[in-house]
This record gives C-alpha cells, structure tokens and sequence, in this order.
C-alpha cells in the first residue's frame, strides 16, 4: 500500500514536477494510461461542478469504462455502459479532413467546432476537454498549428479545463519538445502520462495544479499499487537516463532520418498517401488510391505480416486499420532506422 509515504515516490514525484510547464506541480501516479485518464476526467468534473466532457473522433484514452466513453473509434468500443456526458468534436486531421494540408485557418476552424459543441450539445458550461497531443491508434494524425490554443481558449471559456494525454507523445519522444502538447505551444491544466514514464513497468502519472489538487482532497481518493516505492524508482531513473543519454535529441534526429526515408519510399509506392508524425511517432498511411483516399486496409496487414517475417514489428492505427505507426524506442541508432526502412521497402514492394 502507498497510504504511507516512502522517500521514493517523493523525490519521483519532485523530479517529475521540475519536468513540467507552468503551475503543473502536484503528481498522482497510478498504474496505466487508462486509469490516468479516468482520474483526469474525476478530476476535471470535482474541480468545475460541471460534467459535460468534450474529447475527439479518432480519438483513444483506454479500455475501461471511463476511457471507452472518451474514445471515438467503434473498433475499441464494446456495447456496453460507458461514460456518460462525452462529445465528440471533428478530427483536426490535415489528411483527411475538410479543411486540408495548407490552409492556414485550418487550426482555428476545426477549433470552432468545439464551440458548437459546448453551445448546442452542452448547458454551456463543461467540466473538459481532453486530446492526445498527436493521435496515435487514430494513425499518428498531427494536428494543424493552432488549434489546441484556440480550443483551450473556447474550453476555458466555459469553465472547464484542458487535459493532454501524453501517454504516448510524452518524454521527449517528439523531439523538438519534451511534451507534445508544447509542439502547439500551450499549457494544459492536467496532463497524463504513461507507457513510456516506466520503460515498461506498470505505471502512469497524472500531474495538474495545486489549486485543482485540492477539489481531489475533499473526498478520499486512493491507488493500491500506482506510484509504488519500486515503479517509483524505475520511473526516476528514466527520467535520468532520458537525459543522461539525450533520448529528446536523439529522437529529433533519427526521426529526421526516418521521416526523410518515409517520405523517399511515399515517392517510390503509390499506395502510400501520406507520411506523417513529429519525431519518433511517425506513420504512414496506406490507400488504395491517392485521389479518392480509400482505407488500404488489407494491404495494410499484409505489409505488418511480411515485415514480421523479416524480423520487424510495427503498429496499426486508424479507423479501417490503414496506417502503419512507428514508435521505436528512443535509444535506436542510424542501423536501426535503416532497418525499419529497408524491410519496410521489401514489404511493401510484396504488394
């Protein structure tokens, strides 16, 4: 039990505090992402008195109850009672949605959609919205420039609050910035984490505000196992070894370099529409045909399939299973990423 304090959660959650933006200082730590994510919508509705949530389509937040309700993705959601009082705002996704690659108004009116929804499908008041800061099972989708500031700025407008699930985005993996929700260059109130915070052990954190913090401290609220003395420990000495060994800026040049080498093989397959991400979380897109966008969801297996056999495992994501994702570990080197890129070369040319 973590009723009482043990000198490696606090010295953890110090470190983990000096990591964050703003006002982000008081550390809750549980067990997995799922649960991060359920505390941060408890959190989100006991702070406001509000309850209306607003998260994305496309979007991903975990299997339990709560984060089944907060995902938009009929392939990850089972019929059965979930979260209640959530909407879904459109997907700011530049491939696929209306508003394209190139305008740049696109941020601030896929934003806006989020302002419908608070004024039409809410009492006008909400307790949050939360997004991932890059969409990863929805297929590594970027959003536009922009548009996290001007759909915090709606949010905050009606009371609530801004969360950012980092759990795969987190820790440097981006590149250019320890967190992704800094690539849109806001802060969030609350942020959650997890996969990556233990480097493979049972963990997830939630950091928010002092003055959030304390709409939590009026009742009880407790986690058995999260934050225990021993993943306490290992979750420090990633912190430690992420910057020890400078993972962030090893991430921004080996993605560079697969980034350029996604975009070389985009030329040379015509069944890739789109080769997109920001450091080492990274996707390729595969379609049947580049005018009309059709999921290239069986091919899309079959690439995973033969890169398997050739000793290389890749994710899936998006709606129709189309998108082949990259999240390699942090520590690869140039061997590594040319690996992935020539048996991805090999794969696809099987088609």
């Amino acid at each position: 039990t973590t009723i009482y304090l043990h000198p490696n959660i606090a010295e953890y959650a110090e470190k983990m505090a000096s990591k964050m933006p703003g006002d982000l200082k008081v550390c809750y730590f549980v067990n997995s992402g799922s649960e991060a994510n359920d505390l941060a919508m408890l959190m989100a509705r006991a702070y406001t008195g509000n309850y209306d949530m607003i998260a994305l389509r496309n979007a991903y937040h975990g299997g339990n109850a709560s984060g089944m309700g907060l995902t938009a993705h009929s392939t990850w959601k089972y019929n059965v009672p979930q979260s209640f009082g959530v909407h879904h705002s459109i997907t700011p996704d530049p491939y696929r949605g209306i508003w394209g690659h190139d305008n740049p108004d696109a941020g601030k009116n896929y934003a806006a959609d989020v302002k419908n929804l608070i004024d039409y499908a809410t009492p006008g008041q909400i307790a949050g919205f939360i997004a991932e800061s890059i969409q990863g099972v929805g297929g590594c989708i970027v959003f536009p420039d922009g548009y996290l500031e001007h759909a915090y700025e709606h949010v905050r407008a009606a009371g609530g609050v801004c969360i950012a699930d980092e759990v795969q985005s987190g820790f440097g993996r981006t590149g250019t910035h320890y967190w992704g929700f800094e690539t849109q260059g806001v802060i969030p109130d609350i942020v959650c984490m997890a996969k990556g915070i233990g480097n493979g052990c049972p963990l997830g954190a939630v950091v928010t505000t002092p003055k959030i913090a304390a709409a939590l401290s009026q009742r009880i609220h407790f986690n058995t196992f999260g934050g225990n003395p021993v993943v306490s420990a290992q979750g420090k000495a990633v912190l430690e070894v992420i910057e020890r060994e400078k993972l962030q800026a090893n991430s921004l040049a080996m993605g560079q370099h697969l980034s350029a080498g996604l975009q070389r093989l985009k030329e040379k397959h015509n069944i890739i529409g789109d080769a997109r991400g920001k450091g080492l979380m990274l996707g390729i897109e595969l379609v049947k045909d580049r005018a009309t966008k059709e999921p290239a969801k069986a091919e899309c297996a079959h690439v995973l399939e033969a890169c398997r056999d050739m000793g290389l495992l890749l994710g899936k994501g998006g709606l129709q299973g189309q998108t082949i994702r990259f999240s390699p570990p942090m520590c690869i080197h140039k061997g590594d990423a040319d690996f992935i890129l020539e048996v991805l070369d090999q794969a696809l040319s099987t088609l």
